[in-house]
This record gives C-alpha cells, sequence and structure tokens, in this order.
C-alpha cells in the first residue's frame, strides 16, 4: 500500500442543518481503510454531505460544513485541479459517451497515472466478477450497459486509479454484485463512504453517519451483536441472488 493512501485522512468539521440548526457533530474524523455508511430517509441530506466531501467544501456550500484532509482546508487549486484530485465519485446512474473501446479505455486511463498497462487486464477481470454480463475488451464504451459501465468504474479506481478517498452513491442499485463490490474497493486500502438503504451494506461498514434534515444527528458504532445480524442476513441474501440468476437465465423456480 502507498504512502499517500496510509497518510490520508478526513474530517468533517460540522455545519448546518437546513434549518440553520447546529449539527450534532464538532469534529469526526475518517482514516485510511475504514468503510462509513451513511443513512437517513430520502431528502435527510445524504448526497448533500457527499458533494461537501467531493468538493472539499470550506464553509461555501449551504451546510456550511469544512471538510479537512490531513488536519488541513484545501486551496482552490487542490479543489478544482483534475490533476490534484484524491476523490473519487460513483454516482447512482453511470454511463459512457467516449467513442472508444475499453482496453482504449483504461489504457489510456493506466497510462495518464504511471501505471503499468498490464492492469487494464486485471481491471476487465475485476469488473466481470461483480456483473453478470460479460464486458470484452474489444466491447465499445456505449453499449455497456448501467451495472457493467459502474462495474468497470469500480474495478478501474480498485485498480488504475490514485484516488484514496471512494464516495459511493446507493451501489445497491447499480445493477452489480454490490457486496463483492464493496470488498474490492476494501482491500485497496480506501477510505470508503458509502449512502445507502441496504441493512447488510450498512452493517458492512465500521461506523454510519445518520442524517436527518440536511444534518449529521448521530454516529453509530458497528457492535458485534449486529455483525451477527449481518452473518445471518447475509445467507438470506445469497438466496435471493441464487433465485434471482435463476429467473434471469429463464428457468422455474
Amino acid at each position: 500500500m502507498s504512502s499517500r493512501k496510509e497518510n490520508i485522512r478526513i474530517t468533517i468539521r460540522g455545519g448546518v442543518d437546513k434549518d440553520g440548526r447546529k449539527e450534532y457533530i464538532k469534529r469526526l474524523e475518517i482514516v485510511c481503510g475504514e468503510v462509513i455508511g451513511i443513512v437517513g430517509p430520502t431528502g435527510s441530506g445524504k448526497s448533500t454531505l457527499i458533494n461537501d466531501i467531493e468538493q472539499l467544501a470550506c464553509g461555501d456550500t449551504f451546510s456550511r460544513r469544512h471538510i479537512l484532509i490531513n488536519g488541513r482546508e484545501q486551496t482552490l487549486k487542490m479543489r478544482t485541479n483534475p490533476r490534484k484530485r484524491i476523490i473519487a465519485q460513483l454516482s447512482q446512474n453511470m454511463h459512457f459517451l467516449a467513442d472508444m473501446t475499453v482496453t482504449e479505455f483504461l489504457t489510456m486511463h493506466a497510462k495518464s497515472r504511471g501505471k503499468p498497462v498490464r492492469k487494464v487486464a486485471r481491471v476487465i477481470q475485476e469488473a466481470n466478477s461483480l456483473c453478470g454480463e460479460t464486458i470484452h475488451p474489444h466491447h465499445p464504451l456505449t453499449i455497456l450497459s448501467g451495472g457493467q459501465s459502474r462495474a468497470l468504474m469500480i474495478a478501474d479506481i480498485a485498480v488504475i486509479s490514485q484516488s484514496p478517498i471512494v464516495l459511493i452513491d446507493e451501489i445497491e442499485n447499480a445493477g452489480i454484485k454490490k457486496f463483492e463490490a464493496l470488498k474490492l474497493l476494501e482491500r485497496e486500502g480506501k477510505i470508503i463512504l458509502i449512502i445507502t438503504h441496504d441493512p447488510i451494506l450498512a452493517l458492512m461498514t465500521q461506523r454510519r453517519i445518520v442524517m436527518k434534515n440536511g444534518g449529521i444527528i448521530k454516529v453509530v458504532q458497528t457492535i458485534e451483536e449486529e455483525k451477527d445480524i449481518l452473518e445471518v442476513l447475509q445467507h438470506q441474501e445469497a438466496d435471493v441472488m441464487a433465485l434471482r440468476e435463476t429467473i434471469r437465465q429463464g428457468g422455474n423456480i
């Protein structure tokens, strides 16, 4: 693991909710290797929080939060220069517009990051472990489904991207193997913040940031008893996934 990943930490300094009331937290520190869930009802401010992190907000957004990297606010150049970005964000919907093949795109990205081109094959292999329909190296990017595109970008972030911080918006709606995707990113030692309504994904995180009315109202530590529940839920989910795959392949249940 690179020292760049090891040294990165995020500090969220609390701002205000939609009514201008101060948030529950004053400071929340997140370090490399942590997977943090962001939970709450629709409209509670989950996407606003990850947008603040993605923008490295300096009190200049509606929430008035400050996002510090290694204890410091970032300069405007660090916030706006794409070559200095340390944050990768995966939105709910993702499609490619570039007129190139999967291999051409990944090769270009690997070279721009100074990574060996041999990593391209691994990205495609990892992406295919996350989605049901095979992605071939010669496929044009524009024919990939939303799920295939999301799988490819998750694998690309894990294998090629240098971004040590990954923000994910509702991976359960991506049409991919969500648990395997989260584990892939976690193995690479990245900081992961994931918006989720899925109880299994929520329990796979070390802590959960709870949102309401645009503000953080609580930070919950995942306890041992919840980990026992997680194991039961994962077995149930595996059974449901097997039934789903049978239906997809045209079988009867």
